[in-house]
Order: C-alpha cells, then structure tokens, then sequence
C-alpha cells in the first residue's frame, strides 16, 4: 500500500514529470516538468520539482521510466540517469518506491480513459470491449496492453520497439537502402520516434536528390505540415503508415478488440496525416483478419500528462491491477 501523500513521476528519455496525490482516490496535481539533461540524477531533479512548487513532502512515490524495468537499478533506454528505487527512497525518507515501465500507467489509464481526452482517427467504431493496446512514438517507442482478467487488469509492458521493421513494397526497399541503422539494425524506435522521423526525411532526400541537410523532428513536422517541404510531407506520410502497420500488428499479437490507443509526443502533433494518410489503411491491411481489423478502434491520446491518470490509479486502486515492476520499502 502506498503512504499519501503520494509522489508520482513520468520519466521520459528527454523530460521528467512529476505530480503529488495528496489523498486517496484524488487526481495527481502537476508539480513540475524537468528535463533529464539538466539534473545529474533522478533525486536533484524531484528536489528541485519539490522545490519549486513548495508541495508537501512525499511520503511514498510511483515512478514510471522509459527503459526495461529488470533490476532494483535501472538504466533509462535514451538518457543517463540511473534510477534506483532504495536511493531515492532513503534521499527523501519515503516508506516505499515501486518503478515500472513508462506505458504501464499509461495502460492503466486507458482503462477508464475519457472519450473528449481522445481523438479518433479512422471509422468511429460501437461498444469495443477486450484487451486495449497502448503505445506511442516520443524520445523512443513504448507499447503496453491491458488485459482484463475475471475481475482485474493485467498489464503486460512490451519491448517492441526493439522489434525489426522491414519494407513491404519497392517503394520502402528503395527508401530503406538509405536509412541510417542502429546497431546495425532497423527496429520500430529506429523509425517511430522522434529521431526516427530524421531518419525518415534523410533517407527520402537521399533517394529523390542525393542528400541534403539534416532537420530535427520538430521542423519536419512543421513544414511537412505546412506543405512548405514535399520530402517532410512524404517522410510524415510515411511515418504514419508505417504506425498503422506497427499498430496493426501489436493490436494482432494482443487482440486488442478493445481499441488502440496512441500516445507519445509526436502522434498528437500530426493528427491530420493519419487521418487523411495510409495509416488506418496499413492498419488493416492484415490478411485474413482484415475484417476483424476492421472493427478494432483507434484512437491518439490528446489529453496532457496521460500517464498521470494511470499512476493515479495504481496509487489509489492497486488491487484491482496486476503489473511489473520493482518495489523497494524502508526496512524490507
């Protein structure tokens, strides 16, 4: 059981966010957002979060990371910090430190999500019920699915962003020639992430005029959208296909007939090319459950700090989740 009041944190590879539960069943109150580069460890960037925001101390804290969450200490996948529950416990005198994977509370929130914290894309879809898949392009690629279980919900955190991603037509063989792999391979976070979506836009000026400046992801979805660079539009386009089929796939593996639900910081920003894109086409494009595809809804998490929500709920609710993760207590 967690001691209210409770800090929460969402630990990503380029920012941290953090938020305080002052009770029981209450929502996470948003403290501050700090960026991994600027703080040595974990412990400085809460203090100055804490700090800051003059919140009351802590007495226990749900940290959710973005890396494989395997050990008492955990190396973040695309930052430098170390996270060590019994460290951060002991530097703010807490009873308990329980850390998981980033999309676990995200998981956990899609199980009572709110239709206007969504925004649709593809055909608007009846009462889905089952397993509900979370995932999403940010820093890197995290994905999670919640799956009921009589009268609880098992959250399965999933590596696989680090799953290979091939072409599937001429036109991606010729683009794939060009694109810069990671440890000699391309994965999905090679491509679904924010430096994946460089990768995508050098890859595509080097097939159509031989090179060009590199840009950030930032300026490619900016002009991509605009229209004031065709090569930015067409490595959107093929962005969101590319995530349509991602998702497709994942949503097989789990069936995950109670929808899709897509986070990260890139999704939101580009809504537009996956409704008007290849997205929800690539999507279903899983023969012979094409049909079954068909039916399965999907939707991009809008609404702000979504992993909030979900720590909340693991604060408040434990018992009714079944999850990872590594817990540290004082004296145990």
């Amino acid at each position: 059981m967690f001691e209210f009041p409770v800090l929460v944190g969402d630990i990503g590879g380029t920012n941290a966010r953090f938020g305080l539960i002052e009770a029981r069943g209450e929502a996470a109150r948003v403290l501050s957002h700090e960026p991994t580069a600027g703080h040595a460890d974990p412990s400085a960037a809460i203090r100055t979060s804490l700090e800051k925001s003059g919140a009351r101390a802590p007495r226990s804290a749900i940290l959710a990371i973005a890396g494989r969450v395997d050990a008492p200490a955990v190396q973040l996948t695309n930052a430098h910090w170390v996270v060590e529950g019994a460290a951060i416990g002991r530097d703010f005198g807490l009873s308990r430190v329980t850390v998981v994977n980033d999309y676990v509370p995200v998981a956990a929130g899609a199980a009572a999500i709110a239709p206007d914290d969504l925004t649709q894309i593809g055909p608007e879809i009846g009462d889905a019920r089952g397993p509900r898949l979370v995932l999403g392009p940010g820093t890197g690629f995290g994905a999670a699915a919640l799956v009921p279980y009589e009268d609880r919900l098992a959250i399965v955190s999933t590596e696989a962003g680090h799953t290979d991603l091939g072409p599937t037509d001429d036109a991606e063989a010729e683009i794939w020639s060009g694109i810069e792999r990671t440890d000699d391979r391309v994965t999905v976070e090679t491509l679904l992430s924010g430096s994946g979506l460089s990768r995508l836009h050098a890859a595509i000026r080097a097939v159509r005029v031989g090179g060009g400046g590199a840009l950030d992801p930032a300026e490619i979805t900016r002009t991509g959208l605009s229209g004031e660079d065709f090569h930015a539009r067409e490595a959107l386009e093929l962005f969101g296909k590319l995530l349509g089929r991602v998702c497709g796939d994942l949503a097989l593996t789990f069936l995950a007939t109670g929808g899709v639900y897509i986070g990260g910081g890139i999704a939101p920003r580009i809504v537009p090319v996956l409704r008007e894109g290849g997205f929800r086409a690539a999507f279903e494009r899983k023969a012979p459950f094409a049909a079954q595809m068909r039916a399965i809804p999907t939707s991009v998490i809008t609404v702000k700090d979504p992993a909030f929500g979900g720590l909340a709920a693991l604060a408040s609710e434990g018992g009714r989740f079944v999850y990872h993760g590594q817990v540290w207590t004082a004296g145990g």
